[in-house]
């Protein structure tokens, strides 16, 4: 069954000066994602992966072209930023962190509890909602990030290498955690990232982009079933050859940008 398009991004550029010199980050990207698809972004490193997602979340002003986010539920916000840097506050505890999406939006208390416990839990940071920041560890940061994007209940949830800074066991437990909460909300997600393994567990359909300026090179479905398993992706021989094809492709965008 199709499902209705959420995202819709048409011929976006995005261009930077500095003293008189134009530096373009991506251009003439076009784009559709289906309502509640997860899609994988990968590319090298300044193809403007980052400021793609910037100009989603209105952070950003785009150099030319446009997109529409449609909306569906007025009382909802349109969208939540995770940022490769947690970005908690931390006079704040773990809890108010969370709420605080909700809080500005006057939410009534009884349901900022009960969504913010409830992902709290989710996450597995109940016990630790009346903590600070910095009694936490950096993945133990980044689950409140987590939480509070989707107690939030936004339309779409943009994600930059959320899980880039952790070590590998912390970032396959997240990894894990968000695709179960991902799988009950079914949330429409934007995710960066660089790794090949990420991409090819968390994602319906991964975007390839070129360097920089980028742009999109290609794209790819993967037709693994859920729930999936680090072990099931590493050796199901279709995510194999899938990895290889990535992972040449970014090593052919890379040598090219250098020549």
């Amino acid at each position: 069954m199709t499902r209705e398009i959420k995202i819709s991004i048409n011929h976006l550029t995005k261009a930077f000066y500095h003293k008189k010199r134009r530096v373009t980050a991506f251009e003439d990207v076009s784009l559709q994602v289906e309502d509640g698809e997860f899609v994988c972004l990968v590319g090298p490193s300044g193809c403007g992966k980052t400021t793609l997602l910037r100009i989603l979340a209105d952070l950003e002003q785009p150099s030319a072209g446009e997109f529409h986010i449609r909306q569906t539920n007025s009382g909802k916000p349109l969208q939540s930023m995770i940022f490769q840097q947690n970005g908690i506050i931390p006079w704040m505890t773990v809890r108010e962190n969370a709420a605080i999406g909700l809080t500005f939006r006057h939410s009534p208390a009884q349901l900022v509890k009960e969504r913010v416990d409830y992902y709290l839990d989710k996450v597995g940071l109940l016990q630790f909602a009346n903590h600070y920041p910095k009694e936490l560890s950096g993945g133990m940061k980044q689950r409140v990030s987590i939480a509070r994007a989707f107690a939030n209940d936004p339309e779409i949830l943009l994600m930059d290498e959320p899980f880039a800074a952790l070590d590998e066991q912390n970032k396959f437990i997240l990894q894990e955690e968000l695709l179960n909460i991902w799988e009950e909300t079914k949330k429409t997600v934007l995710f960066i990232t660089h790794s090949i393994d990420e991409a090819l567990m968390l994602s319906d359909r991964i975007i390839l982009l070129s360097a920089q300026p980028g742009k999109i090179a290609g794209e790819m479905r993967v037709g693994l079933p859920r729930p999936r398993s680090m072990e099931q992706i590493r050796s199901d021989p279709q995510m194999a050859e899938m990895f290889v094809q990535i992972w040449n492709h970014l090593q052919s965008e890379v040598q090219g940008s250098r020549t």
